[in-house]
């Protein structure tokens, strides 16, 4: 009599587990809502460029000093990125995604009306420490509400954020300025992170309901497995700063993005400025070059996240070197080029390869650490990779001025990505943690390959 009671149970609780295991449409909104602040940041951060030259002039500050606002921007950005992260883990993503987009909206409201250079100055600074934690807040969201196997594609439209800021600002910025002064393009884009940000923080859920923190023995609260019931790490639970520290794929994956990264942002600060006084090209087809280098990243991103998803398992670190691989060689390849066309023919290779590896590493990050502190060392892993930035437009112009090479130049920007290569190839395939997403419907637990 009670089979049938006991097996309708049963066929009820599968059915519930099963539907519990597969994803959320809802996750669609969350990745739009995360890429759009992410975007919103990225313009913010992006306008600097085309508003600098007029920002001087409104504020007397000569072009050589220019250079100190972006210092001080990036300074807030890098602690930002580093910090940021613990307030995610702290406090839940959607407040630090919301505040980050907010304070940076009403800082640039306030740099549209700074009236001086050195409050100028303090401002940007500020507006860099808010920018920087939406980051962190991103990557925390995403892989909460992606299963860990699928994170190429949203990662890679993620990170379309970063390419379509600095093409917007560049398409939009000049026209407010020829509009109504530098100041409008601040006031502008400062009002549009604000009122963004509201539907955001009402939009936004930290994780799936199947994923929400249920209490345990002693009255701690951590994630639970929906459908083994084994206890995770918790957004709630103890942040483990050492354990972070003594990862070793983790810290390898940091050093990557450095190395990666130099490649990256060396050749966006640098392209420009090579191509005129290397081969004296125009202004207007340098510009060109590097406008196609940077389109084509948008297309890039999702695409190879999408490839990897679908035809790699989830795999990163082999599509990665890869890429890194191809990245390097079209770095030196364009170095010895000497025509527009030749220039302009090569550039959507070399975006596609400058850009194409970032949603793998940033895919891969949340695979080597605890749920607990995915936010925690998404902006820690960003801020180092950050630095690559702010260091690589130093070398390139020193050895740029010692030999007088465009060659010479271009192999000081590649020695990064190979040097990328050989500090990723350890990482260990094993050393995924295992996700929620790696549960087969009956319930047995496996281990997602990294490589």
């Amino acid at each position: 009599m009670n089979l049938p009671h006991s097996s309708g149970c049963t066929t009820a609780s599968a059915s519930r587990d099963a539907s519990l295991a597969r994803p959320s449409p809802y996750r669609w909104v969350i990745l739009i809502a995360c890429w759009l602040s992410f975007t919103l940041t990225s313009i913010d951060r992006s306008t600097w460029g085309p508003a600098s030259v007029f920002v001087g002039d409104g504020l007397g500050v000569p072009i050589a000093s220019l250079g100190v606002f972006a210092t001080a921007y990036y300074i807030g950005y890098v602690i930002s990125n580093a910090l940021g992260g613990l307030g995610v883990d702290r406090y839940g993503p959607r407040i630090v995604l919301t505040t980050s987009l907010t304070g940076a909206g009403v800082f640039m409201t306030v740099f549209g009306s700074t009236p001086s250079a050195t409050v100028g100055i303090a401002v940007q600074a500020v507006v860099g420490l808010f920018a920087g934690a939406d980051y962190s807040a991103g990557v925390r969201l995403i892989s909460s509400w992606f299963p860990s196997r699928r994170l190429g594609l949203p990662m890679g439209i993620f990170t379309t954020a970063t390419s379509l800021g600095t093409a917007i600002a560049n398409a939009v910025v000049p026209a407010l300025i020829a509009w109504h002064g530098w100041g409008t393009s601040y006031h502008v884009f400062g009002v549009l992170s604000i009122v963004v940000a509201v539907p955001l923080f009402l939009l936004v859920r930290n994780q799936p309901d199947a994923m929400t923190a249920r209490p345990v023995s002693g009255g701690a609260e951590k994630d639970t497995d929906p459908v083994t019931g084994a206890v995770r790490s918790g957004s709630r639970g103890r942040l483990d700063f050492g354990g972070i520290a003594r990862n070793r794929d983790y810290v390898l994956v940091c050093v990557t993005g450095f190395c990666g990264f130099w490649g990256l942002y060396g050749f966006i600060t640098w392209a420009n400025a090579l191509m005129i006084r290397g081969h004296d090209m125009s202004p207007g087809t340098a510009g060109l070059v590097v406008s196609v280098f940077a389109i084509t990243a948008v297309v890039a991103k999702p695409v190879i996240g999408y490839v990897t998803d679908r035809f790699c398992g989830g795999a990163r670190k082999i599509p990665t070197i890869a890429i890194l691989g191809v990245f390097a060689l079209a770095l030196m390849w364009f170095g010895q080029l000497s025509t527009p066309t030749a220039f302009i023919l090569l550039s959507p290779l070399l975006g596609a390869a400058a850009y194409g590896w970032t949603p793998l590493i940033v895919a891969l990050v949340p695979r080597l650490v605890p749920s607990s502190v995915t936010g925690t060392a998404s902006g820690i892993a960003n801020a180092i990779w950050q630095l690559g930035s702010v260091l690589v437009p130093l070398a390139v112009g020193a050895v740029f001025s010692a030999t007088d090479s465009f060659d010479a130049a271009f192999v000081t920007l590649a020695i990064g990505p190979v040097l990328a290569i050989l500090v990723i190839a350890p990482v260990r395939a094993g050393g995924a943690r295992r996700t929620r997403d790696d549960h087969p419907r009956s319930g047995a637990e496996k281990t997602s390959p990294v490589a």
